[in-house]
């Protein structure tokens, strides 16, 4: 006997009947309302997942955000959470309370984080952890007696989550639209974005962009700004890396005022571009490292807002108390994954997998440049951006249903999941993607563009 709109367990149900349970009952993040159709994943291996039809699929977006650092299925992190949750699912790290696995962890993080990072809050999610570092850095110049350092520099292109502080720091105006006031004292800056050069009016790309800095921290006042934030390359945005000058001139302006450097490095940390952190070698040189997704491959929910001595002992220790947490700061059962997730990375060398697959993609994708309705490749580490145009001489960019179309037609007849973010195809796959399944999905992306006419507005058939 089961309870009323409860389903027996282990009992089958169908692919129609799970879409159909989703598209009453859930309401999805980023959901487009004209798109009705349901993809229910049940399963993954590897670089493999299978949806409730049976169908299998090449998951070469990491879990489809980003996440799958060490690829679905490992059964090493189903043991450690389970032999957790056998001694101490859950206990609260709040006031002087703390467990084994969440002190193991900030200890294993900061070891691998640049030297001058020593001090580690857990989080659940980016989201969390963006605001977690926007309190931490208005609080920070706060406690040292400069109350009226609230301003928070961000920039267009970026993302940074989707919560209250995260998302209004995020810059794409979408995130803003819908939801009443914002949070206040948000400066929205340029991007670099070497492709669209036109936006910089023939100036060179980081002297146009420091001239705009300089020019803000000057109308607002240094003495009001709290911090800047930033990706060290744009994910969302499109995989857009800086000029190599961009964030070492930014850091030693930033650091002429007294303004924090926040790195955004929910995408990239944990070896998504072929390093532990890509912060430093950017020369971000960050006051604050925001962490979440490839700490745990996606396991458990957790991040880390790792910080300076400087800044984490002063929010610690300075006043009576650090008045900030999450119910399930520290899981115990989360931090142990973690440590397990570390612990292949490493033993399997996925940073070096990155890089490898970085090598694969640049091959692989070589030949896109030549097609009518790629604007740019754009290849960092394991990660990959196709920027689709309407026109190359312009550099107008495809109707983002275009894109869609793009990705559309990879998933449905090639078994391959992409995302599109506006009009650039993004790849981030799980770093355990190995070589055949790497051209595998260049392959199909160059076949699937080949047939892409803009003028037209289509995908035609493969013949």
């Amino acid at each position: 006997m089961t309870m009323a709109g409860t389903m027996p367990a282990g009992s089958a149900t169908s692919a129609e009947k799970l879409s159909e349970l989703d598209r009453r009952h859930i309401v999805h993040p980023h959901q487009r309302h004209d798109r009705r159709d349901r993809r229910i994943m049940v399963r993954g291996e590897g670089c493999s997942v299978w949806d409730a039809g049976g169908r299998e699929y090449l998951d070469a977006i990491g879990g489809g955000i980003w996440v799958a650092q060490v690829g679905h299925g490992r059964r090493e992190l189903a043991a450690a959470a389970t032999a957790q949750m056998t001694e101490l699912a859950h206990f609260t790290g709040f006031f002087e309370y703390g467990n084994d696995k969440a002190a193991l962890l900030a200890q294993r993080l900061v070891a691998l984080a640049p030297s001058d990072i020593t001090r580690v809050y857990f989080t659940n999610s980016g989201s969390e952890g963006v605001d977690t570092a926007i309190k931490v850095a208005r609080m920070y110049h706060h406690l040292r007696g400069q109350p009226d350092r609230n301003w928070i520099l961000a920039r267009h292109f970026g993302y940074h989550g989707s919560s209250y502080g995260s998302g209004t720091v995020t810059g794409i105006p979408m995130m803003q639209e819908r939801v009443g006031p914002n949070l206040p004292n948000v400066e929205k800056l340029s991007a670099p974005y070497p492709y669209r050069s036109e936006m910089y009016g023939g100036e060179e790309v980081t002297t146009f962009l420091l001239r705009e800095l300089a020019g803000t921290i000057e109308r607002l006042g240094a003495e009001n700004i709290a911090a800047m934030i930033g990706e060290p390359i744009l994910g969302g945005g499109g995989v857009i890396a800086p000029p190599p000058d961009y964030w070492p001139r930014v850091r030693e302006l930033l650091s002429q005022h007294g303004i924090l450097l926040i790195a955004d490095e929910v995408i990239t940390a944990f070896g998504r571009t072929g390093a532990w952190f890509d912060s430093p070698g950017r020369g971000m040189d960050a006051d604050i490292i925001v962490t979440a997704k490839g700490l745990t491959s996606g396991y458990a929910p957790l991040g880390a807002v790792l910080m300076r001595e400087a800044v984490g002992e002063t929010v610690a220790h300075a006043g009576p108390s650090f008045f900030h947490g999450h119910t399930y700061f520290g899981h115990a059962v989360c931090c142990a994954v973690a440590l397990s997730n570390l612990d292949i990375i490493e033993r399997e060398d996925l940073l070096g997998r990155a890089r490898q697959i970085g090598e694969w993609f640049s091959t692989g994708l070589a030949a896109a440049a030549g097609l009518p309705a790629v604007g740019e490749v754009r290849v960092e580490g394991a990660t990959a951006g196709i920027e689709l145009v309407a026109n190359r001489e312009t550099r107008e960019p495809v109707a983002p249903d275009l894109a869609l179309a793009v990705a559309d037609e990879l998933y449905d007849t090639y078994g391959i999941i992409t995302r599109n973010y506006g009009p650039t195809l993004v790849l981030s796959p799980p770093l355990v993607l190995d070589e055949r399944q790497a051209r595998r999905t260049t392959t199909a992306i160059l076949e699937v563009l080949s047939r892409l006419d803009v003028a037209a507005g289509r995908i035609f058939p493969s013949i």
